[in-house]
């Protein structure tokens, strides 16, 4: 490969080129954020002029005004995304602000917005580091080429802003960098860490079905929402659910862990055993 290819800008061109688009893709770092106009539209994946003519429409709440600024938060981002999702799934916004004014009807409008939050913005516990192409170096060596980047970027791992990249799981690449380190090629991990989220994925879509429902089917029937108290209690849970869930797969998966390495260990003792016997 030519190292003209492998040169830091060459490979930050690329990355950000292939970077997703932002929608929805990667969880809030921040539960309490605070946007500019421009800041939300662009969080949001969408434009200044959206957002205003959503706020003339009655669909997005006014901003804080703090002098001649307007001050949005994580409020205004949950509310824009869920516009944005109704609206890719084919409906107006005509129809939204009919669906919207339905749901807050005879509810508490605090509540609704904190339900909206808590549905949309999904917290991530670690706080994010940053990398040049010289860390990227120092820590995978020849393992770095444009094409694994740009899966560690597909993969949302690595975020391109300007000349460094965003690590929003520090862990992750801790745990990518020891593997290195012990002799697993990085393309190797990333392939393997794709076909693992796969399986998360469907770890997740169980515990959300459970709680669709039990918390929500079951009593309010399958085209319905909460209502009432149930709305703030529904908000507060689901803020609860990823630690729920995180202790249920660490220790399950800690459990099967134990149980594959030993039964690998044995198996290997075993086949080292047939060959002594064989030659004895």
């Amino acid at each position: 490969m030519s190292s003209s290819r492998k040169s830091p800008a060459a490979i930050l061109r690329r990355l950000k080129q292939s970077a997703p688009d932002g929608k929805g893709e990667l969880p809030e770092l921040e539960k309490r954020q605070e946007f500019t106009i421009d800041q939300l539209a662009r969080e949001a994946g969408s434009t200044v002029r959206n957002v205003r003519a959503y706020q003339d429409r009655g669909l997005l709440p006014p901003p804080e005004k703090r002098g001649r600024t307007g001050i949005y938060t994580d409020v205004h981002l949950a509310r824009l995304k869920i516009i944005g999702a109704l609206l890719e799934r084919g409906y107006t916004l005509n129809n939204i602000r009919d669906l919207l004014n339905a749901w807050e009807q005879g509810r508490d409008l605090n509540d609704i917005l904190g339900l909206e939050v808590a549905v949309t913005s999904w917290q991530n516990p670690e706080v994010p580091s940053y990398k040049d192409y010289q860390d990227l170096i120092d820590d995978f060596g020849e393992d770095i080429t444009p094409e694994v980047m740009t899966k560690a970027v597909s993969l949302g791992y690595m975020i391109p802003e300007g000349m460094r990249l965003r690590v929003p799981y520090p862990r992750i690449y801790n745990a990518g960098k020891e593997l290195v380190e012990n002799g697993v090629p990085l393309d190797a991990v990333l392939t393997h860490v794709r076909l693992v989220r796969q399986e998360v994925d469907k770890l997740a879509e169980r515990f959300i079905d459970m709680i669709v429902e039990h918390l929500v089917d079951e009593k309010y029937g399958p085209n319905s929402l909460p209502e009432g108290e149930d709305v703030a209690r529904l908000a507060e849970f689901i803020t609860r659910i990823r630690p729920l869930a995180e202790a249920v797969v660490n220790d399950e998966l800690g459990r099967v862990l134990e149980k594959s390495i030993n039964k690998v260990l044995v198996d290997r003792l075993e086949n080292v055993l047939a060959h002594l016997e064989k030659h004895h």
